[in-house]
């Protein structure tokens, strides 16, 4: 059975410290991140490779999948959950094939109802919408509406907000509909990481 998307959805910084990498991600993982993604922009194939697979020790340690940023090669490589994809990324089909049927497929949707809907016909598990706020990660995104998750509700499938989401306006992000939130800066540049993961996670609660 696959992992299920919801609440904290962390992505990992850039960031070439491979042990400083793993604490942080330790930190949030303990903190009650459900589901971890591996995005590294800056090193070169090699080192993403060593933290890829430390990540998915790390992750299966606590039970929570690992999702690659772009990259099939990468998670079929390290037995990552699955994998992350781009409007200039591979296919979901070529990603299917590549991964097999159990993998989890992500993508991009930007502010693109369209463009959900045709993920869902070619067999994505979850879709992700953004960026909603100004965000430091990619200051020139496309800014998406937080009405698209009332719009995108029948769609049948987890749905991410991303995009300059924070503990100040996390909660109205939740109360649109999304299924969980991705959130980088917020979460690992917070003095405490396992309290902003704790607090991020509270969001969801239905108490």
């Amino acid at each position: 059975m696959k992992a299920s998307i919801n609440g904290l959805y962390a992505i990992t910084p850039d960031t070439s410290d491979t042990e400083m990498l793993l604490m942080k991600c330790r930190q949030a993982l303990s903190g009650g991140t459900s589901v971890l993604q591996y995005r590294n922009k800056l090193v070169d194939v090699d080192l993403r490779l060593i933290q890829a697979r430390a990540l998915q020790t790390m992750c299966q340690d606590y039970n929570i999948p690992l999702i690659i940023n772009d990259d099939i090669e990468l998670a079929y490589e390290v037995g990552a959950a699955g994998v992350h994809l781009g409007k200039d990324d591979a296919t979901i089909v070529v990603a299917r094939v590549k991964l097999g049927t159990a993998a989890i497929i992500g993508v991009s949707c930007y502010d693109q109802l369209k463009l959900a809907e045709s993920a869902v016909k070619q067999g994505a598990d979850y879709v992700a919408f953004g960026s909603l706020f100004p965000s430091s990660t990619k200051p020139n995104t496309v800014c998406a509406s937080l009405a698209l998750f009332e719009a995108t509700a029948k769609l049948g499938i987890p749905r991410v907000a991303i995009g300059g989401i924070d503990l100040n306006n996390g909660r109205q992000v939740v109360t649109a509909g999304t299924d969980a939130i991705a959130v980088i800066s917020a979460l690992f540049d917070a003095a405490d990481i396992r309290s902003a993961a704790m607090s991020f996670s509270a969001l969801f609660s239905k108490s």
